[in-house]
């Protein structure tokens, strides 16, 4: 099974949005890939090791701070203790991924429904 890592913490500036989290993320590199966890209404941001893979899990109480800091385009970054990792290519996956799931129903009514009405609606 993958490893999943729970960001317990968010918090925006005025140039980056950082993810915190207590699991430890030494080694991981970013996958640069985001993912849909449809049935936990999460986007799964895909980090590697020497090993497997490791999910970085956005749950929707972050969504706010997703959309914020993909319309002003800030890094993004994931933060254990006193180590951090940019997570690269973020807003291009993002933004690929809620395009993907616009009317489609693949991913589940729900979820596509909530990401309209959150990221999509005017």
């Amino acid at each position: 099974m993958k490893k999943k890592i729970i960001i317990q913490t968010a918090d925006l500036t005025d140039s980056e949005l950082i993810l915190e989290t207590n699991e430890p993320i030494n080694g991981l590199i970013p996958g640069e890939q985001i993912l849909v966890d449809s049935d936990n209404s999460a986007f799964i941001y895909l980090m590697e090791d020497q090993e497997d893979y490791t999910y970085i899990v956005l749950s929707e109480d972050l969504w706010s701070y997703l959309k914020t800091a993909n319309e002003r385009r800030l890094s993004v970054l994931v933060r254990s203790n006193k180590q951090q990792i940019e997570l690269i290519n973020f807003h291009d996956e993002l933004e690929y991924i809620l395009s993907n799931i616009k009317g489609n129903s693949n991913y589940g009514d729900e979820l596509v429904t909530k990401v309209e009405e959150f990221f999509l609606s005017v």
